[in-house]
């Protein structure tokens, strides 16, 4: 392991300091920084010759349970964040002080995710007189389907908001059943237009509730439009007696914007449920698992790119687009990054959606069930580079014990798998990348003066087995998967593991890489994270093995040259250097963390810190799919909020 993960290649940069850092004031004003989504700070104080001094600033306790995916944002002298079960806070950035919390009191079935907030977004209301409520307000979209406003200095709901601060995103949807219809992500605000979409329950049935995403005044909370992809010619409620469509990919992760282009950037699921297609609709299909841009003004579509035909994987688009200007041929374009669960990365321009690196469209396995089909080929990123491994074969599995290796091997023998998409199969098919990815909502980030982006790889296979719906038992075991009423096949979905939960892989089961945007290239790719905090059924090994772990969020990267991570497995904050891969400073956490972390400079005292939130107890790799036994309402210390500073 450590032969064989420890050495690797470093390249040359080939634009090296001919970029421009994008930032409207400096400040982490939205979730990735910018609309942009970089995850790019244009600071340096903190940087590879001094980050090795970097220690503990201060720290908090949220006294909030369950879960913690929050990642702040910097507004002059304020943090803003949530919580699980959207609290928001409001800290100081030098002390963590808190100045309030606004607790919405959610009403959400404990279901999947229904605890779970990745951020808040900020609004500024022009031509009002500072004092003024609300002119400056703060938006949290909830897991029981509230968009809700409070206002930036109090805290208090923004009475002319919707209906006494909040709007109920249940409107228009019909009937939704508990756990079925949630909002996870932070909205984009861009062009005056506050844009979300939501998360709808995977592989439960159809007609499960719309995929719709709309826009809203976020002064007066009145929609503006919604981009209903199964009625694109109407733009605002469905007449009485009517609904959105149901079933359509819906989008719940998180969307970027460019407000020169007009143009919002959302990601698509794919329709209800993930391993059968053979239901659905024009409607379902076109726009699953694809970037589509918006007009941020009307909803309307300007383009779409679909990263996956007919998705029977469950490869829907998680990650936040990605927007860069990298020089491409000599020629500066306006890009789109979308990174995807396939782990192929589309390089797209975005103001017209044509592919700025190569893409081919290139056979693919084919469907053996009767009832389904399979698009004859799919479209592969050949022009960047290949983050997931070449095709499995039986000697790519491994096991702790030469028995848990047999058994691994025994179940990639009598599984289909025939390279990457191979479709789902009664007796049960390999998934590489698995349905986490490849890249998840991570994202990727990009340092935007060298031109270098920055990708985390999961390395999980997944195994998928249809169920013949006569066959379905009452207490059926679906691991991640469901019943999929409404089709032929309920769907076993579980990682690739042996009897004893040990990966059936052999490691790294994640890396990171560096790709030079300009050139295409690696400029260098490593595993990251030791297997300490792994093991057998479940219990740690307490060995640094440098198994390259899995992840959890993503990373962000500074002008320091520094990379920030601590959503690795291994439960430590790591700082790298984005030039050579090498880890410069690493600090232990009291769990792993479930965010992205973030970054800013005090406006009070010029001080740069890097934060990062921990959920109690640590986080573990999860799926959008997964039950959250979250704690009782009982007094807990919850979370942690870590701030890191260079000493005085």
């Amino acid at each position: 392991l450590f032969f064989a993960n420890g050495n690797y290649e470093v390249g040359t940069p080939s634009a090296a300091g001919t970029g421009e850092a994008f930032s409207e004031t400096g400040e982490w004003m939205h979730y990735g920084a910018s609309n942009r989504g970089t995850r790019y700070a244009p600071a340096d104080q903190i940087n590879t010759s001094n980050v090795h001094e970097l220690e503990v600033a201060w720290q908090l306790r949220t006294r909030v349970p369950g879960e913690f995916k929050g990642t702040p944002i910097q507004v002059d002298d304020r943090l803003f964040l949530c919580t699980g079960r959207n609290v928001v806070l409001s800290l100081d950035p030098d002390s963590g002080e808190e100045y309030w919390r606004f607790d919405p009191e959610i009403q959400t079935a404990r279901i999947g995710f229904w605890d779970t907030c990745r951020g808040v977004s900020y609004y500024k209301q022009d031509n009002l007189d500072d004092a003024a409520e609300c002119e400056q307000r703060i938006f949290t979209a909830t897991t029981d389907a509230r968009l809700i406003a409070v206002d930036l200095e109090s805290g208090q709901p923004c009475s002319g908001f919707g209906s006494a601060g909040e709007v109920d995103l249940l409107a228009g949807m019909g009937e939704v059943k508990p756990g079925y219809y949630f909002v996870t992500s932070p909205p984009t605000i861009a062009n005056d237009v506050l844009v979300l979409g939501g998360w709808v329950m995977d592989n439960q049935e159809t007609e499960e509730p719309s995929g719709v995403v709309r826009g809203f005044d976020p002064v007066t909370g009145d929609l503006i439009w919604a981009w209903d992809m199964g009625r694109e010619d109407r733009s605002g409620m469905p007449p009485a007696g009517e609904t959105y469509t149901r079933g359509t990919p819906n989008v719940w992760s998180l969307t970027s914007a460019d407000e020169e282009l007009g143009l919002i950037y959302v990601p698509t699921g794919n329709a209800t449920p993930d391993y059968f297609g053979g239901h659905r609709s024009e409607a379902m299909e076109r726009y699953a698992s694809s970037v589509v841009a918006l007009e941020a003004s009307t909803g309307r579509v300007r383009w779409h790119f679909q990263t996956t035909h007919h998705d029977i994987w469950d490869y829907d688009v998680p990650a936040q687009p990605t927007l860069v200007d990298v020089p491409i041929n000599g020629q500066t374009r306006k890009a789109v990054i979308v990174p995807t669960k396939r782990a192929q990365i589309f390089v797209l321009d975005r103001e017209t959606g044509e592919p700025l690196t190569e893409v081919a469209e290139l056979p693919t396995p084919q469907t053996t069930l009767p009832d389904e089909t399979t698009s004859p080929t799919q479209p592969f990123s050949v022009g960047m580079p290949q983050l997931a491994f070449d095709d499995l074969r039986e000697s790519d599995t491994w096991g702790i014990t030469p028995f848990d290796h047999a058994a691994c091997r025994i179940q990639f023998n009598n599984m289909r798998y025939e390279g990457p998409l191979t479709p789902p199969t009664t007796y049960g098919s390999l998934y590489y990348p698995g349905v986490a990815g490849g890249q998840n909502w991570g994202s990727v980030a990009v340092d935007e003066i060298n031109h270098l982006m920055v990708v985390n790889t999961l390395h999980m296979p997944s195994v998928v087995r249809l169920i013949p719906r006569d066959t379905v038992q009452e207490n059926e075991v679906f691991g991640i998967g469901g019943e999929q009423r409404g089709t032929p096949y309920g769907v076993f979905s579980f990682f690739f593991l042996s009897p004893i939960f040990a990966p059936c892989l052999a490691p790294p089961y994640g890396d990171m890489a560096v790709i030079d945007l300009a050139s295409q290239e690696i400029l260098w790719r490593r595993p990251l994270g030791t297997a300490r905090n792994q093991g057998p059924l479940g219990i740690p090994s307490g060995l640094p093995l440098p198994m390259g772990m899995f992840y959890n969020a993503g990373s962000i990267v500074t002008e320091g040259n520094l990379i920030f991570i601590g959503g690795v497995q291994d439960a430590m904050m790591r700082a790298i250097n984005i030039m050579n891969g090498e880890e410069v400073w690493t600090d232990d956490l009291p769990g792993t963390s479930t965010a992205t972390p973030m970054t800013y400079v005090s406006p009070e005292t010029g001080k740069q810190y890097v934060l990062v939130t921990v959920p109690e107890g640590g986080g573990a790799l999860q799926l959008e799919t997964s039950v959250n036994e979250a704690a009782e309402d009982e007094a807990v210390p919850g979370g942690y909020i870590i701030a890191y500073a260079l000493p005085d």
